[in-house]
């Protein structure tokens, strides 16, 4: 940031236009391991292997190879390793995970052409999030402070930084620490403004919500020996997250308490496509390679923000802001590549890699919209600002799967599965309330966490029984990442006064966890 002289000046006024905050849309843009019972158990590297009906997603020629028909439905609990329940979010939560069905067509002696349809559960957004520490005299309300003073908010004609309520840089949290803990405190430096100090802070979170997927799938198998496949996804965003942030000021002052609550909702679409083939006519081996669009996503998001002041400043007076935009997200292409084999019918292995570059995702700014005949659409523009500071915080993500299903009767499979999902998160990536985005304009909170690489341990087991099969599969997730309350600041301040003060608030990262246990259950029918 700028060093520059010090003088507020307050406009009031409203922004219409809206984007997102790069950290809250990779939340929306990543997925989880989730399907089927035997996908599963098998880590989900049956993007070659096929025949089961999760890989509509994966590798839609997956659907190929049905030979017959088939309905299956799915569900079981999620629990959180760790932290305690919080405001209604609870460690362990029941989950309707899946439910669709193959119709399998034969057009030719060893050709099929099938359709399918499959609802999933792509994203779990039940998460519970707690983090403390101490903050050594650093404090949100000093990087509000600071954002004014450096002229984040504009400069005047004079060439002295102004508080800008219209500025897109000023988000929620500084519009409530301007209506209440900063103004008229003391006027030794001229301004009228000033920042407290803190000693430490308590930060709770509870997160719930889903992402639906619905899967529509045309596929073929051409004699056996090459599999093709297209499916067309709709997904149904749900998510609703509050949390809890107290700063304890140092000198005995009191307490701030910041407490928010947001809720994003809306649709977007994809398509998915895909081809496996098997090179050595008399060999099992199967090769697979698949590609996905981005998901377009057409959103609402809303939020519910207070500032409770526990202090004698102001009379203690206390503030919220509520907010309520659209927003469209375009998330990464992704590509895929599979290979799996079967041994005398006893034993199926199945690897797969998966890339998607989440530097790449399109925060997009709603422009206006219009009819064409009798339908509206939304015209909009990427944010450049964010789409930069997006392709700086995030980076290329690697999935890697393996998995086994040995059969040692007819009718019993014992399953096992591995994945490692690299890091999403630059290491010195933070949420910068600097850019001039309506993204930050709309933002209602400073914290981020940069998490580290999640690693997936599964396993399984399946019974058939004529035409039912009964599936169970077990899944523990593992990831950590680096917590900040807020983030860092340097800087040295000459007020007008001609005085200058050197200012510190930076924060310690605090390791947090997000490890997760899944059982999940699934009954099919053959037909």
């Amino acid at each position: 940031m700028k060093r520059l002289k010090l003088i507020f000046i307050s406009v009031i006024t409203f922004v219409p236009l809206a984007a997102q905050e790069t950290y809250e849309n990779a939340n929306i843009a990543t997925e989880d391991l989730n399907g089927t019972a035997r996908y599963i158990g098998m880590g989900g590297a049956m993007d070659a292997l096929g025949a089961d009906i999760s890989t509509i997603g994966s590798n839609p020629a997956g659907i190929g190879l049905f030979r017959h028909s088939v309905a299956n439905v799915s569900f079981g609990f999620v629990s959180q390793q760790g932290g305690d329940s919080f405001s209604g979010g609870k460690k362990t939560n029941m989950s309707f995970d899946q439910a669709g069905f193959v119709y399998a067509r034969r057009t030719g002696r060893s050709s099929f052409l099938n359709f399918a349809f499959n609802y999933h559960k792509s994203r779990n957004f039940d998460f519970i999030l707690s983090a403390a520490d101490a903050l050594n005299g650093a404090s949100q309300n000093k990087l509000s402070y600071l954002k004014g003073a450096e002229g984040v908010f504009g400069i005047n004609d004079k060439g002295w930084p102004n508080v800008d309520y219209n500025s897109p840089a000023f988000t929620q949290i500084d519009y409530l620490y301007y209506e209440t803990l900063l103004p008229l405190q003391d006027d030794k430096t001229g301004n009228g403004y000033k920042y407290n100090d803190a000693n430490g802070y308590l930060f709770n979170r509870a997160n719930s919500g889903y992402i639906g997927e619905y899967d529509f799938n045309i596929s073929g198998n051409i004699n056996d020996r090459v599999y093709l496949g297209l499916t067309f996804g709709i997904s149904d965003v749900n998510y609703k997250g509050y949390s809890e942030y107290t700063e304890t000021l140092a000198g005995g002052v009191g307490n701030i308490t910041i407490t928010d609550e947001r809720r994003i909702s809306g649709t977007g679409f994809n398509v998915k496509a895909g081809v496996i083939f098997r090179p050595i006519e008399a060999s099992p081996l199967r090769v697979g390679f698949s590609v996905a669009t981005p998901t377009w996503y057409d959103l609402n998001t809303s939020n519910y923000t207070v500032l409770l002041n526990g202090t004698n400043i102001n009379n203690g007076m206390s503030s919220d802001i509520n907010e309520s935009y659209d927003f469209k997200l375009f998330t990464p292409w992704k590509f895929g590549f599979s290979i799996g084999t079967t041994f005398r019918n006893k034993l199926a292995v199945g690897a797969g890699y998966e890339y998607a570059d989440y530097g790449s995702l399109d925060s997009r700014v709603n422009t206006g919209g219009g009819y064409y005949y009798d339908e509206y659409y939304e015209s909009s523009s990427s944010d450049p600002a964010m789409n930069r500071h997006t392709e700086k915080t995030l980076k290329g993500v690697s999935t890697f799967k393996v998995g086994a299903e040995l059969k040692p009767l007819s009718n019993l499979a014992i399953r096992a599965g591995y994945n490692y999902v690299s890091p999403m998160y630059e290491k010195k990536g933070y949420k910068d309330g600097t850019i001039y985005s309506y993204g930050t304009f709309y933002s209602s909170s400073t914290d981020y966490t940069n998490w580290e690489a999640t690693n997936r341990i599964t396993c399984g087991i399946g019974y058939n029984v004529g035409k039912l099969s009964f599936d169970l599969a077990y899944q523990y997730s593992a990831q950590s990442g680096d917590f900040k309350p807020f983030q860092d600041d340097d800087v040295t301040i000459k007020y007008p006064n001609e005085t200058e003060e050197y200012i510190n608030n930076i924060c310690n990262a605090v390791k947090v966890d997000n490890k997760r246990h899944q059982l999940l259950f699934t009954l099919g029918y053959h037909f």
